[in-house]
């Protein structure tokens, strides 16, 4: 699997909200249901992201870490918020 940027990923995930299929695409299927759930999403991941870094390997905490951040930038997207937006903050 290729990896990719924070940006890269944002981008992809702007075009498949934009023009993906809620039948064939995730994150389409996501930005349709809107911040409720999208918001539930992140909370999920953001637990599996805990207990991955106490009780499992680096590369399974890095992969929720990846998880985690998808739906953060899928929850940035239902929002209308950019990158730009958040990056003032940090």
């Amino acid at each position: 699997m290729a990896s990719k940027t924070f940006e890269e990923l944002f981008a992809e995930l702007q075009q498949k909200a934009a023009t993906g299929d809620p039948q064939t695409s995730r994150t389409a299927q996501l930005v349709q249901q809107g911040v409720h759930s999208i918001g539930k999403k992140v909370v999920e991941e953001a637990a599996e992201v805990w207990m991955a870094a106490e009780y499992q390997s680096p590369a399974e905490a890095a992969e929720e870490i990846s998880q985690l951040l998808y739906h953060v930038q899928v929850m940035m997207i239902a929002r209308g918020l950019t990158l730009e937006d958040v990056y003032k903050y940090l």
